[in-house]
């Protein structure tokens, strides 16, 4: 950059002085009529040969220099757009890595809740078990009902049949009334499987309603984590340098295979039931200890 206007010492050389003095005039004077007899033609015509070498000289050296000025000028600016270059790449690359953090957390929270939403899941699954022990046992009670219906009537015949055939006694009126107060206590346990049926059967409805609202929920969170991967791959490919960045971006850990749970809730889970073995057990209820029918002792005539 100094040595742009820096003249070159050729062309000093060749500088002729603008003024002379009266004794160089005399002289050169004397020297050239002096020399016009013996070849002045000759030595005129060489030095205008050589006056025109050093004109074309002078100006390719000129052209050269400018050249070289503008070469000059044009390596600052390239240099000046290299550093503006070098400096939005460096932008970018902050912005690039400040977009996976973000993705990142995003995926992160993504896949927590569906942990949370899976542990859920299992919890319910657990409570679909119980339920379908409570609809066995309920089926087994009104087993238990039917049987105990047929027996109170075939006792209601044979008292018929026994009123009909003698005159009742005072133990006869005895049987009979504990016969009453046990079909009183039959008909209050009926009463009792009853309200603990309707009671179930409300419950299981809204295990199923809250088993359907969580399904929608795991597939939402499903399909936000895939659109989160799919936004985070694509934000990776285009602002990452390197081809391979994209494939490789995130940890495998983090990625979500998605749920392998049956549509059909009550397919989960079968209760096979064994021989002396109980696997439910009753929360206690309100309504009071159920009622225990005792049989009724043989009849004695």
């Amino acid at each position: 950059m100094a040595g742009r206007s820096h003249q070159p010492n050729a062309l000093k050389r060749r500088e002729v002085p603008l003024s002379r003095s009266p004794t160089d005039d005399r002289r050169a004077h004397h020297r050239l009529s002096h020399s016009s007899s013996v070849g002045g033609s000759s030595r005129a015509h060489q030095t205008i040969l050589v006056e025109d070498r050093i004109s074309a000289q002078h100006r390719e050296i000129q052209t050269l220099i400018y050249d070289n000025q503008r070469l000059a000028a044009s390596h600052v600016a390239l240099k000046q757009e290299l550093a503006a270059a070098d400096q939005e790449l460096r932008h970018l690359s902050a912005t690039a890595a400040k977009v996976k953090a973000e993705r990142d957390a995003e995926v992160r929270e993504v896949y927590e809740k569906s942990l949370k939403m899976d542990a859920e899941v299992r919890a319910m699954d657990a409570m679909m078990a119980e339920l379908v022990q409570v609809r066995a046992d309920i089926q087994k009670l009104s087993t238990v009902k039917q049987e105990l219906t047929a027996e109170l009537q075939a006792v209601r015949d044979g008292l018929t049949k026994a009123s009909s055939d003698s005159q009742p006694l005072p133990p006869i009126k005895g049987e009979i009334d504990r016969m009453h107060h046990e079909i009183q206590r039959g008909r209050a346990a009926i009463e009792y499987e009853k309200r603990t049926h309707a009671s179930n059967l409300e419950q299981s409805e809204a295990m199923e309603k809250g088993m359907v609202s969580m399904s929608q929920e795991v597939e939402k969170l499903h399909a936000e984590l895939a659109n989160a991967e799919k936004r985070a791959r694509a934000a990776s490919a285009v602002t990452s340098p390197f081809p391979g960045y994209a494939a490789t971006y995130g940890h495998p850990d983090m990625r979500y295979s998605g749920s392998s749970y049956p549509s059909d809730p009550y397919g989960m889970h079968q209760v096979q039931g064994g021989a002396g073995v109980d696997t439910y057990a009753r929360a206690p209820s309100t309504h009071g200890p159920p009622y225990h029918v005792q049989p009724a002792p043989p009849h004695t005539q």
